[in-house]
């Protein structure tokens, strides 16, 4: 399995899926702390995954999006944005309201 097929798996397996630097318990950067803290606010279940466990998963994730930064939140199979785009999303109601339409809210 390749790791693009990987990643593929795992967020298309899982509903709220964040690519982070260290884990929802121990953050190792601030924007992947912030992600954590919006999902947790909006009480929804997710899955950590650390990518600074595998320079490979580091990489491939960039190259899966073609997204150059990390964290990354996928929600039922679609890459939805960074650290930034959570907070935009999340404070106009916006990311509330996604992930009520998909029904992972």
């Amino acid at each position: 399995m390749t790791i693009h097929d990987q990643i593929d798996n795992e967020v298309k397996t899982n509903n709220v899926v964040l690519y982070m630097k260290g884990t929802a318990d121990m953050p190792m950067c601030g924007f992947s702390g912030r992600s954590v803290q919006i999902l947790q606010q909006l009480g929804v279940p997710f899955k950590d995954v650390n990518v600074l466990d595998s320079a490979e998963i580091r990489q491939g994730i960039k190259d899966y999006t073609n997204w150059p930064t990390v964290p990354q939140l996928y929600v039922k199979g679609e890459f939805i944005g960074g650290a930034d785009i959570l907070m935009e999303m999340y404070q106009s109601g916006e990311l509330k309201q996604l992930l009520a339409d998909k029904g992972v809210a």
